[in-house]
């Protein structure tokens, strides 16, 4: 490599507006030179949970000056971009249109290239950028809208091996969350709670262990935790070291049907004979400590190197989407000030839609 490849990054797919600067050095290795994120707890809590147009303001309000931080940390200049890459989906689509719009408009002032980033993509590569991963890798993106099981041999080369049919493990926990009148977003809550509730008083489901295969359910455990709150609530009270018990049930099937299911899916990518075997876990509910022990515990097992992303690159940040942009600039990715913003946009479009397709597309 002749020359460094500096990329600025933007993000604003959900409730994070971000932006960041990536560079890979002359070495080939990749650095994070800043990463700037803003988020809209405090504007939806009351909601609980994220309202879409509230959302779309606060990224058109804030994406430039989060552009103009990146910048400023990195101690770079606009100009000095070899490329502007920008989540184009999946997401809300008010969200991503923020940040397309923005982005276009930044490379036709700079004449800088346009790169449209998969969000997913973002999640699925960060083990590159962290870990210097080796492709081909098995990666587990599990976040508050996705789940599912990913062979990753390239930045544009991605095989789905089994999924969530319907809500994601962030869904859940949000709206086990909700149902305990815990806080938003509900990952990190129930997690704060069920480090001091009894995992084994609440028999709830393992949904799906019983079927071959690497899919997934979540939403019947949800409305397992319904009911069990119900049985234990008291003129619509419930005690404290209840809903800690609730929360520590939760989890623990959560995190047994993923080490199971990712038992499954390690044997299948296996088949590969990878020559340096991995698994990466990604996205949001990647910060749950409880079900990275348990990926951790399932990859010695099968002798195969795990690795998880610093807990600040789990979450949405535009650190991801500049490194998967920058690896699609490698790769010759260019696109055009036609650049469309999608509501879905799955990662492997050969394998047939697992929650079904609409006017838009496929949703996963």
């Amino acid at each position: 490599m002749a020359q460094p490849i500096t990329i600025l990054g933007l993000e604003s797919s959900c409730d994070d507006t971000a932006a960041a600067v990536v560079r890979r050095g002359v070495d080939g290795r990749a650095e994070v030179l800043s990463n700037v994120v803003v988020g809209q707890n405090d504007l939806h809590k009351a909601f609980g949970g994220v309202v879409p147009e509230i959302a779309a303001r606060a990224h058109a309000e804030k994406i430039d000056l989060c552009v103009e931080k990146a910048l400023v940390e990195a101690g770079v200049a606009l100009a000095e971009m070899n490329a502007i890459a920008v989540t184009a989906g999946p997401g809300l689509i008010g969200g991503v249109m923020s940040g397309v719009m923005c982005a276009k408009g930044l490379a036709a002032a700079t004449g800088q290239p346009l790169i449209g980033v998969n969000h997913l993509a973002g999640h699925a590569l960060t083990p590159r950028l962290t870990d210097g991963l080796s492709y081909p890798y098995l990666m587990l993106l599990v976040s508050g809208g996705h789940c599912q099981f990913l062979i990753a041999r390239g930045p544009n080369d991605f095989s789905r091996i089994g999924g969530t049919i319907d809500d994601a493990p962030g869904e859940a926990f949000d709206k086990t969350a909700r149902l305990l009148g815990l806080a938003q977003p509900g990952g990190p809550a129930v997690q704060t709670e069920a480090e001091q509730g009894d995992p084994k008083r609440f028999k709830f489901p393992r949904p799906m262990l019983d079927r071959a295969g690497c899919d997934m359910s979540f939403s019947g455990l949800k409305t397992a935790v319904l009911r069990a709150r119900n049985d234990v609530m008291t003129d619509d009270t419930i005690k404290h070291q209840d809903v800690r018990d609730l929360c520590a049930g939760f989890q623990a099937a959560v995190v047994d049907v993923l080490v199971e299911k990712t038992r499954r899916a390690l044997a299948i990518y296996l088949e590969e004979n990878p020559t340096e075997p991995a698994l990466a876990v990604a996205g949001g509910v990647a910060a749950n400590t409880a079900i990275r022990a348990g990926l951790e515990s399932v990859s010695s097992a099968f002798n195969v190197r795990f690795t998880a992303p610093p807990l600040a690159l789990c979450t949405d940040n535009a650190a991801m989407i500049a490194y998967a942009g920058l690896e699609l600039f490698e790769a010759g990715r260019r696109d055009g000030m036609d650049l469309s913003a999608r509501p879905r946009w799955p990662l492997d479009t050969s394998s047939a839609p697992m929650l079904g397709s609409g006017k838009k597309g496929a949703k996963a």
